[in-house]
């Protein structure tokens, strides 16, 4: 009975609708194939896929039986044949196409579901494969019969995602399934270009100099809308990006959401501004995020003590703010985070949007659960600033690499008279580290491996070096300082204004013209003064 039902359209005596099917993806094939039977439809298929639907017990027709030509050259050439591509794109209402296909024997093919090789994962992989893996795992024949059925959706539907087969056996009416077929069409043509993108960045990885590529496409699938953008007005959606460059998963694009509300377009923005800062210090390390900015980092070996420190350094932007760990988060931590009370008034228990963490324990995680029912709990895989920043700006976008400079890596240059102590140049790294991440004119101000103060976005960096000062306030005796672009002023101005505070260490790039200025100033007051060579602006 199954033999004669994709033989012949249910009770019409019209030839059965045809359907090819290629998968690389299986997922849900059973239910397919079996939906489609039911429908009428003769199927089509090649390799393992004919293997799959035939153990299903669907009757399936081989492709090599429809082309007449057996697969060749270890499989490159199995649909490339106008029995296949003639049938797909026969324009039905189009007299002489239906006479050209006729003449030739060929029959109409209504229904293409396919999906192509895995090619991200394979050469993604580690170890590496070969150059000549990768080129084998490019598919030709699927972009092809895709691209083929997409382009003719008036006559042929084409399924690429597994997830709009239930949609596809739905179909009833002529109107819906047209409708159904020009979404399809349009999906199918983005999954090409999705895939293409991935073989070009591949391709360019293995032949390019190191310099941006001439042209640039950036493959990235919707994650889920969002309730709105920066500001209600603004509409908003989240993607992910399939590139081969972030096949790792690591950050917090790839972050799974444990608990709390659905995420924001802000609240991805603070997320990933905390988490990038975090993650940039190496020892055990918390830092607190508003409005992309951090307002407090501490490093401590007892994480609890670090958390409570970048509460401390200002407790009032850390209020509703994104607390980020560098390291999982335990029962013990947790608790702290649930109960520590706002310095302010050593009442209110510190509100936060989001606790972002490498892992936590399954105390820790429920213990965290317990705070707020709103509270969003994220885990991601660590990513320091790393790979490559892409920035839109009206009618175009700005690359460069991501600013992956590391204390570690710079050459410090004492230019004053007074030198620095071995605590002094750990407490000037950990603070040219946060400065990395504060928005420019940007100045932070630490001691003992905390943040004490941090100015940021001013206009002018006296302003920055104020307000970071007075964030300070009387733990500013005997810190550093660390400016993430020279001083264009030193007397009256920012250096002698930090010099007068009771800073004992200033770093900058250096290069001004009035480089000496800050030298004689920093000499005046006995201070030491570090010139790194390398800036860091931020905007």
């Amino acid at each position: 009975a199954l033999r004669r039902s994709v033989l012949m359209a249910a009770g019409s005596g019209a030839p059965a609708k045809r359907a090819l099917i290629s998968l690389s993806d299986k997922t849900n094939l059973d239910t397919l194939v079996k939906g489609l039977a039911a429908q009428g439809y003769e199927i089509i298929s090649t390799g393992g896929t004919a293997t799959a639907i035939e153990k299903a017990g669907v009757p399936c027709t081989k492709v090599e039986d429809v082309t007449g030509f057996p697969e060749m050259l270890d499989g490159r050439v199995k649909t490339l044949h106008p029995a296949v591509h003639g049938g797909i794109l026969a324009i039905r209402g189009n007299e002489s196409h239906m006479q050209a296909i006729s003449s030739h024997n060929i029959k109409p093919i209504d229904l293409v579901i396919v999906n192509l090789y895995p090619f991200r994962k394979t050469v993604t992989a580690s170890p590496e494969p070969a150059f000549e893996v990768g080129v084998e795992n490019i598919d030709i024949g699927g972009p092809g019969m895709i691209r083929a059925a997409a382009k003719n959706h008036q006559d042929v539907s084409v399924v690429v995602d597994p997830a709009d087969y239930d949609e596809l056996l739905a179909q009833k009416s002529d109107e819906a399934a047209l409708a159904f077929r020009r979404k399809m069409a349009w999906k199918a043509f983005q999954h090409c270009s999705s895939y293409d993108a991935q073989v070009a960045e591949w391709m360019w990885s293995k032949v390019g100099d190191g310099t941006p590529p001439a042209m640039l496409t950036v493959p990235m699938a919707l994650k889920g809308t969002l309730r709105y953008g920066e500001n209600s007005h603004q509409p908003a959606a989240f993607y992910s990006d399939e590139s081969l460059r972030e096949a790792a998963g690591a950050g917090v694009a790839a972050a799974t959401v444990h608990h709390g509300k659905d995420m924001s377009y802000n609240n991805y923005l603070d997320a990933d501004a905390a988490y990038q800062c975090c993650c940039d210090y190496t020892e055990p390390t918390c830092v607190i995020v508003k409005h992309t900015n951090p307002c407090g980092i501490a490093t401590r070996g007892d994480l609890r003590e670090a958390y409570r420190l970048a509460v401390i350094a200002d407790p009032i932007s850390a209020f509703g703010g994104i607390v980020a760990f560098n390291r999982v988060v335990d029962e013990d931590l947790a608790k702290e985070i649930r109960e520590f009370r706002s310095p302010t008034d050593g009442e209110t228990r510190m509100f936060y949007e989001i606790v972002i963490a490498p892992g936590y324990t399954p105390e820790g995680l429920e213990c965290l659960k317990g705070k707020s029912k709103n509270l969003r709990i994220l885990e991601a895989k660590l990513r320091p600033p790393s790979g490559t920043s892409l920035r839109q700006v009206a009618a175009g976008w700005l690359y460069q690499a991501a600013d992956s400079m590391q204390p570690e890596q710079i050459e410090w240059t004492v230019v004053s008279d007074a030198k620095p102590t071995d605590k002094q140049l750990q407490d000037i790294k950990f603070a040219w580290r946060a400065v990395k991440h504060v928005k420019s004119n940007a100045i932070t101000v630490a001691k003992d491996g905390k943040l004490l103060g941090m100015g940021s976005g001013q206009p002018n960096r006296v302003n920055s070096v104020r307000i970071a000062l007075e964030k300070a306030g009387a733990e500013v005796e005997g810190s550093v300082l660390a400016s993430d672009a020279f001083f264009p002023f030193s007397w009256n101005d920012s250096v002698e204004k930090a010099c007068q505070a009771g800073v004992k260490v200033i770093a900058h790039p250096g290069g001004s013209m009035r480089d000496q200025d800050a030298v004689d100033c920093c000499n005046k007051y006995g201070v030491v003064l570090i010139t790194t060579g390398v800036r860091h602006f931020k905007h």
